[in-house]
C-alpha cells in the first residue's frame, strides 16, 4: 500500500485479459468455473491450525471510506480512521455471536488555539493512539474545507463530558505527507511516555534531545545516482526517524533513524522496540536494493537508509544490521502479541503486516546476545488482502483492516478456539548479559556524562555488535576533547577502528593526517574479515567527512590496502573497491575488471542486500507487484557485476583501449537483463556517468558500443516500439462499452498490433501461430464474445475463473501456503508454475508436506489495468483483439471501402 508511488502494470492487461476471456470461453463450452464462495471474505483467507476469523464489517458498503487506522480506547471501543476521511467509532460484538459492530462518526471539535471553524471529522490518520485520557491522531495530510493542510500529531480530549472530543491541540507540526509522511504513535512499555515513528518524506524537526548526534550525513564517497524516476530524489539523511515524547509533547527525544518507510513501532515483553522497513521494488535486481526488514531499533541506533544508490551495507560498523530479512512487500502494522489470548509461542510474536501481497507474519524472536535472531510464520494470508492496521482487542483476539488507497475495506477479527493454552506465562524472559551491558552503555546516549568514557571504551572491541555499537555511541555523546587522543594513541586494533570512526563523525578536518596514521597502525593482517571491512569503511569514512588526503598520505593508503585488492569475499572487495577506486590506485580498474567476470563471486550472497530473494511464491499473490519479480526472475542481473561496474563509472585514469571496450560492453549486456522499473535508468545514468570520461573524439563509439542506441531520449526504458499515450481514466464497465462501441471509423491495425506488443501479452498467449503457449489462443477470440463481455472480463476479472487457468493454493504442514498453477504431478510431487514470464521453471512440491490444497477464486489480473489506455488506445487494442491479428478483418474497414493501417 503504502511503499512507492503509482505500480500501475500495463504490461498485464492484455496477458490477464486474455485469461480472464479464456474464462468466458470455458464457461460457454461448459467448463464449469468456480463458483462463488458463500462468503468469499473468509473463504480467501488462510489460518494456523485452531485459529477462526470473522468477518465484522465493510466501511466501504457504507460509504465510510476505506480504513487504515485503528486503537481501542479506555472503555474496549475501537477508533479507526479513514485514510483520506473522518474518524469512526466502533462498539464490538462478542467473539462467535455473528454480530456486527456498533459504528458512529466521531465529532470533532476546533483546534487550540484559535481555531473558531466548526466541528467536524478529524481524519487523513495514519496513525491513532488511546492513552492519557486522550485520543492522539497523527494526521497525514489533512485536508479539509475547514482546515489548511497540517500534517502533525494531535491530541483530542473530552473536556465537557458528552463522549465525544471537543478541545483539539496541535502538539507539532511535521513537514511531510502522503504515504512516506508521520505515521505511527504507541504507548511506551513503562506507560509514562509515546513514541512516534515517521517515514522518510518526513523531515526532522529542532527536536530537544537526540539519542543519536545529528550530524547525519550521506557518507559514500561518490555524489550519489538518485532514482531516475524521481522517487525520493530530494530526501537526505536520515531518512525515516523514531522519536520519544511526554504525552504534552513538550519535549522530544531521536531515538531511531535511518529507515526508509516504517510505518509501526512494537515493544516486545522485556521493552526492545522493532519495526518493520520497507523496501523500494523499483531497485529490484540493483546492489543496493534492500528487502522488507525487521529491524531492532535499540536507543541511537541508525539503519543507513540512502536515497538512490546511496543505501549502506548492513555490515557497515555505522549502522546496524536488520534481525530477519523477509523480502518483497509493502509494510504497514507491526505489533506483539502479548496480551493475545493466544498459545504462549504466539503471544512472544511479533505481527508483521504486508499490504501488497496480503500476509500477517508471525515473526518468532529467540535472544541472541544483545539482540535477537527470528524466523517468521505465514499466520494469516490472503488475495487480495490489502492489510492496513491491526491491534489485540480487550478481549485477547487480533483484529485487523484491510483497503488503503481507496481501495475496499473490511475489518475482521481472529481468535483462537483450539486445545492450546492461552494463559499467559507469568515470568518474562531473562535478558542476556549482552542485553544487560547495552542498556547500561544506552544510559549515556544523550548529555554528556563523565562516567561515560570508562565504561564505554572498554566495550569498543566487545565480540557483540550492538553492545560495540551502544559503546561508540556513548562515546560521541561525550566532548571529543575528552577522548581524540585515546581514539589516536589506541593500541587495540577493534577500539582503535571504532575510535577513528568516532572520531571522523566528530572531529576537525584538519586532524585527518593524524587520523589516517592511526589506522595505518594496525596490522590488517591479524584481524578477522568483518574487523577488516570495518577498518575498510573507517578509511571511508575519514575520507567522505574530511576530504581527500594529501599525496603523501594517499600513497601511504594505498600501498596498506591495494595489495589486498582483490580479496577472497565480495564483502572485503565492495569495500575496497570503493576506497581504491576514490583514490585510483594503480592497477584498479584491471582488477576490478577481472572481478566483474566472476558470475558467482564468493560471499556475494551474503551481503544482505541482495536478498533479491525475489520469491516466485508471491507473483500470483498480487501480479500488479509481483510483475516486477517474475521479470526479473526470468533473467536476474548480475549483482556484484553491477556493483563494480557503478564504482568504475567514476574512475577516471587507468583505462587502456582493451580496458574501455570491455567495460563498455558490459552496460550493452547488462541492459538486456531485468530489474524493477528504475533499474535500466539507474544502469543508464551510471553509463553516462562513465562516458564522460571518454575522450571527446570516441565518445560516439563508447555510446554505442555501451548500448546507448537501444535506449529512449529519457534513458528511463529500452524503447519500445509503443508506449500508451494516455491520458487514462477510471474505466467503468460502462464508459468502456459506450467508448469502444461508438468508434464509427476504422481502426488503427499498426497500433492496435503495437499496443499488444508493448504489454506483453504475446509472452504468454497465442495469436495467429506466434506468441507464448501458456495462455489460450486468441484468434478466434472476437468470434465468441461481444465487446461487453471482453471488457467486463478487464473490468471485473474475478467474475469467473476458469478452473483451467485458475491458480491452486496449497496449505502446507508448516503453516506456509504456496500459489501456483498446478502443470503436472506424480506420486510424489506437485509441479507447479509460478513465474507467467517463465513457465518452464518449475518448482516440486512433495505431497507429504500438502495439507491441503484449493483453486484460488482471484485472477492474476487487478481491476481497472486499462486505466492507462485514452479512448483511441482502448479502441485499437480492443479492435486488434477482435479481428485476432487479422488486418483484413472488418474492424479495419473504412466507409468508403478503403482501409486503415496498411
Amino acid at each position: 500500500m503504502f511503499s512507492t508511488t503509482n505500480k500501475t502494470k500495463l504490461g498485464l492487461v492484455v496477458s490477464a485479459l486474455v485469461l480472464l476471456g479464456s474464462s468466458w470461453i470455458s464457461m460457454q463450452s461448459s467448463e464449469v468455473a468456480k463458483s462463488a464462495p458463500d462468503n468469499p471474505r473468509l473463504d480467501k483467507l488462510k489460518l494456523l491450525p485452531g485459529f477462526k476469523a470473522e468477518h465484522l464489517y465493510s466501511p466501504s458498503d457504507s460509504k465510510q471510506g476505506s480504513w487504515v487506522a485503528m486503537a481501542f480506547d479506555d472503555k474496549g471501543r475501537m477508533i479507526t480512521s479513514d485514510q483520506y476521511g473522518f474518524l469512526y467509532r466502533l462498539e464490538m460484538p462478542p467473539i462467535g455471536s455473528g454480530g456486527s459492530p456498533k459504528v458512529e462518526k466521531l465529532r470533532i471539535g476546533a483546534v487550540q488555539p484559535g481555531d473558531t471553524s466548526s466541528k467536524v471529522g478529524m481524519g487523513y490518520a495514519q496513525g491513532l493512539l488511546y492513552a492519557f485520557n486522550s485520543l492522539y491522531v497523527m494526521v497525514n495530510n489533512r485536508e479539509n474545507k475547514n482546515f489548511e493542510k497540517s500534517s502533525g500529531l494531535y491530541r483530542l480530549q473530552d473536556t465537557d463530558g458528552d463522549d465525544q472530543f471537543d478541545k483539539v491541540t496541535l502538539l507539532k507540526a511535521l513537514k511531510g505527507e502522503g504515504e512516506h509522511g508521520p505515521h505511527s504513535i504507541v504507548l511506551s512499555p513503562d506507560k509514562q511516555s509515546l513514541y512516534v515513528i515517521c517515514g522518510n518524506h518526513t523531515d526532522v524537526p529542532k527536536l530537544d534531545a537526540y539519542r543519536l548526534p545529528p550530524n547525519w550525513q550521506d557518507d559514500n564517497l561518490f555524489p550519489k545516482i538518485t532514482d531516475p524516476r524521481g522517487h525520493a530524489a530530494d530526501r537526505n539523511a536520515p531518512g525515516g526517524w523514531i522519536a520519544n515524547i511526554d504525552p504534552e509533547g513538550k519535549r522530544w527525544e531521536l531515538v531511531s533513524a535511518g529507515f526508509r518507510n516504517a510505518f509501526d513501532i512494537a515493544f516486545n515483553e522485556v521493552g526492545d522496540m522493532f519495526t518493520y522497513d520497507s523496501d523500494m521494488e523499483w531497485d529490484f535486481g540493483l546492489p543496493w536494493y534492500r528487502p522488507t526488514r525487521i529491524c531492532h531499533a535499540t536507543s541511537a541506533s541508525e539503519f543507513g537508509w540512502r536515497t538512490g544508490d546511496g543505501k549502506w551495507l548492513p555490515a557497515n560498523p555505522d549502522n546496524l544490521p536488520p534481525v530477519l530479512n523477509i523480502g518483497q512487500g509493502s509494510p504497514t502494522n507491526l505489533l506483539y502479541g502479548q496480551n493475545a489470548r493466544f498459545p504462549q509461542r504466539y503471544r512472544q510474536s511479533l505481527y508483521a503486516f504486508d499490504w501488497s501481497f496480503g500476509i500477517i507474519y508471525s515473526i518468532h524472536l529467540k535472544p541472541k546476545g544483545a539482540s535477537y535472531e527470528a524466523e517468521r510464520e505465514e499466520f494469516v494470508s490472503g488475495s487480495p488482502l490489502p492489510l492496513t492496521d491491526g491491534a489485540i482487542g480487550p478481549d485477547g483476539a487480533l483484529y485487523f483492516l484491510t483497503g488503503g488507497r481507496r481501495l475496499e475495506s473490511d475489518l475482521y477479527r481472529v481468535y483462537y478456539n483450539g486445545s492450546e493454552s492461552t494463559e499467559a506465562v507469568a515470568k518474562a524472559p531473562t535478558p542476556t548479559k549482552e542485553r544487560q551491558l547495552r542498556a547500561q552503555l544506552e544510559q549515556y546516549h544523550g548529555e554528556p556524562n563523565p562516567a561515560a568514557l570508562a565504561a564505554a571504551w572498554p566495550n569498543l572491541n566487545h565480540p557483540d555488535r550492538f553492545v560495540r555499537y551502544a559503546a561508540r555511541l556513548a562515546v560521541e555523546h561525550q566532548p571529543v576533547s575528552q577522548w581524540q587522543d585515546k581514539a589516536l594513541t589506541e593500541t587495540d586494533p577493534q577500539r582503535a577502528t571504532q575510535g577513528i570512526i568516532a572520531l571522523a563523525r566528530h572531529g576537525d578536518a584538519a586532524m585527518k593526517s593524524k587520523l589516517l596514521n592511526a589506522l595505518l597502525k594496525i596490522n590488517m593482517s591479524s584481524l578477522s574479515e568483518a574487523q577488516q571491512f570495518d577498518l575498510v569503511r573507517a578509511f571511508e569514512l575519514v575520507f567522505t567527512r574530511m576530504g581527500m588526503p594529501d599525496p603523501a598520505d594517499k600513497e601511504k593508503v594505498i600501498a596498506y590496502l591495494n595489495p589486498r585488492y582483490p580479496a577472497k569475499t565480495a564483502l572485503m572487495n565492495r569495500g575496497l573497491s570503493r576506497v581504491l577506486i576514490y583514490l585510483e590506485a594503480p592497477g584498479v580498474v584491471s582488477k576490478t575488471l577481472a572481478l566483474m567476470d566472476l558470475k558467482d563471486e564468493p560471499g556475494s550472497r551474503d551481503l544482505g542486500l541482495e536478498t533479491a530473494t525475489a520469491s516466485s511464491d508471491l507473483i500470483l499473490r498480487n501480479p500488479q507487484y509481483g510483475l516486477d519479480i517474475a521479470k526479473m526472475l526470468e533473467k536476474v542481473p548480475p549483482l556484484q557485476q553491477t556493483f563494480y561496474a557503478v564504482m568504475l563509472s567514476r574512475q577516471e585514469s587507468g583505462w587502456t583501449p582493451e580496458l574501455r571496450n570491455k567495460y563498455f560492453t558490459w552496460f550493452a549486456n547488462a541492459f538486456k537483463y531485468q530489474g524493477g522499473r528504475s533499474y535500466i535508468g539507474f544502469i543508464d545514468k551510471a553509463r553516462k556517468l562513465a562516458l564522460a570520461h571518454v575522450p571527446k573524439e570516441q565518445l560516439a563509439r563508447y555510446d554505442k558500443l555501451s548500448g546507448g542506441d537501444l535506449l529512449t531520449k529519457s534513458g528511463n526504458d529500452l524503447a519500445l516500439d509503443y508506449t500508451p499515450k494516455g491520458p487514462g481514466r477510471p474505466w467503468k464497465l460502462e464508459n468502456a462499452v459506450a467508448v469502444v462501441d461508438s468508434g464509427a471509423r476504422a481502426r488503427d491495425f499498426d497500433r492496435g498490433k503495437k499496443i499488444y506488443s508493448a504489454v506483453l501479452c504475446s509472452r504468454c498467449h497465442t495469436m495467429r501461430g506466434e506468441g507464448g503457449d501458456i495462455g489460450p489462443d486468441l484468434t478466434q477470440l472476437g468470434t465468441r464474445f461481444s465487446n461487453k463481455d471482453m471488457l467486463e472480463a478487464i473490468i471485473h476479472p474475478d467474475k469467473a475463473v476458469s478452473d483451467q487457468y485458475a491458480s491452486t493454493i496449497f496449505t502446507l504442514k508448516n503453516g506456509q501456503s504456496v500459489l501456483g498453477r498446478l502443470v503436472g504431478e506424480d506420486k510424489v510431487n506437485y509441479s507447479i508454475s509460478q513465474n507467467p514470464f517463465a513457465p518452464d521453471q518449475l518448482r516440486k512440491i512433495s505431497k507429504k508436506d500438502v495439507v491441503s490444497k484449493k483453486y484460488s477464486t482471484v485472477s492474476i489480473m487487478l481491476p481497472g489495468l486499462i486505466n492507462s489506455l485514452n479512448p483511441d488506445e482502448l479502441r485499437d487494442l480492443m479492435a486488434y483483439l477482435k479481428s485476432g491479428g487479422n488486418q483484413s478483418h472488418e474492424v479495419y474497414k473504412a466507409p468508403d471501402g478503403g482501409s486503415k493501417g496498411r
